[in-house]
């Protein structure tokens, strides 16, 4: 959109807009992830797929940042140590694979990505823990990475399986948000330069994506007082409903859309 057609929208899909926004960041603050999810999936029902994606991004690497930083600088730089293999393939694997969002049907990718999420977290809800071994940490976090950063690309989400890998490396709660921070603040930078050149993010969207995140970054506000107050069970349990929420979500726009 250009500003002109910004300013022409109707007020009901523009207020409507705005809510998905808040409401994104109520979620992305109190679990640290979820933002793209709850923004590409609502704006999706009213509006065409790609304004959705490129609506997501402003608010992203706002908000991501915001996360990455929030318990300081020495907590983000020791994840950036833990974690760069992870970061470095996720930000690859998203620039690629995002080139050829314009010309494919995303449905198929809702659909491969959100089986194995909601799979795996009405599991892990049942009370099994999926645990990856330590010895065996070094290639699951480029496998992990890989896909995430590939589905991140296709889809404009690859917080599920970030978050799930976390889970069964058991991540403690701040770590993990701290984490989900870095790799998402990465990954949504590079989908920012990404977009800029698939053409999603264009003069006519950037208006758009920048109109969403004052509302964003209020509703991520309130989300962190939520997060305050959640112990590591209760954090990692809302966490997975969230998952199955999202998982549900993709398996209906890869059916239905």
């Amino acid at each position: 959109m250009t500003p002109g057609l910004l300013a022409s929208m109707e007020f009901t899909p523009l207020f409507l807009a705005l809510l998905v926004a808040m409401l994104a960041g109520v979620v992305k603050g109190a679990v640290g992830f979820g933002m793209p999810l709850v923004i590409v999936s609502g704006l999706g029902t009213f509006l065409d797929p790609n304004i959705a994606v490129a609506g997501i991004i402003a608010p992203i690497v706002v908000s991501n940042v915001l996360q990455t930083f929030r318990t300081g600088i020495a907590p983000a730089i020791d994840g950036i140590k833990h974690f760069w293999r992870y970061v470095l393939v996720v930000c690859i694997s998203i620039f690629l694979a995002a080139q050829i969002v314009p010309s494919i049907p995303s449905k198929a990718f809702y659909f491969v990505l959100g089986v194995p999420v909601l799979i795996l977290s009405v599991i892990q809800l049942m009370g099994l823990k999926l645990v990856i071994p330590a010895k065996h940490r070094g290639w699951g976090e480029w496998a992990a990475g890989l896909i995430s950063g590939t589905l991140g690309g296709l889809t404009g989400t690859w917080g599920p399986t970030t978050a799930l890998y976390l889970l069964a490396i058991d991540t403690p709660k701040m770590k993990q948000v701290v984490v989900q921070g870095i790799i998402f603040g990465t990954g949504s930078v590079t989908i920012l330069f990404a977009h800029l050149r698939s053409g999603i993010l264009n003069e006519e969207t950037i208006p758009f994506t920048l109109a969403l995140l004052p509302v964003s970054l209020i509703g991520m506000w309130s989300g962190f007082r939520i997060q305050d107050r959640l112990d590591q069970d209760r954090f990692r349990q809302m966490t997975l409903i969230i998952l199955v929420v999202a998982g549900l979500n993709l398996l209906r726009k890869g059916l239905f859309s």
